[in-house]
């Protein structure tokens, strides 16, 4: 049998993490949390996710663009797929969308999310990073 697919959930809201890692973890899927920027980092290397699931507003504005952009340019973690959950499109003048250069993510969701989307989300990552070899099943 195969191992579990692992993700690292990265969100300041631990009523979210729970929510979401519950979901995730019914799915059958093995759930990392991170509750900051660093952390996410520091779980990234050390836990080799084979997906990201991260919030963009946690202790600093700016925290989940840092993070995603760090990830970017990390020979050990720029490959792994990231799904941003994120209300910051609902606060004004805040609008992101992927981009290269400042959100360098795979797919961007508004909160809330339904667990479905989210899944569904993390069942594509997961097809593309097999189907590209960016990081080939363990």
């Amino acid at each position: 049998m195969s191992a579990k697919h692992k993700i690292l959930l990265v969100d300041d809201d631990k009523d979210f993490v729970d929510t979401i890692r519950t979901v995730l973890e019914s799915s059958g899927y093995e759930v990392v949390a991170a509750y900051d920027g660093g952390g996410c980092l520091e779980s990234a290397k050390a836990e080799a996710p084979d997906v990201i699931v991260l919030d963009i507003m946690m202790r600093t504005m700016g925290d989940g663009m840092y993070v995603a952009q760090h990830l970017r340019q990390d020979e050990a973690t720029r490959s792994i797929p990231i799904i941003v959950v994120s209300g910051i499109n609902r606060v004004p003048p805040y609008s992101l969308w992927p981009d290269e250069a400042w959100l360098p993510v795979d797919v961007f969701m508004e909160k809330p999310v339904e667990p479905e989307q989210l899944l569904e989300a993390v069942r594509n990552s997961l097809g593309r990073q097999d189907t590209f070899g960016a990081r080939g099943s363990e």
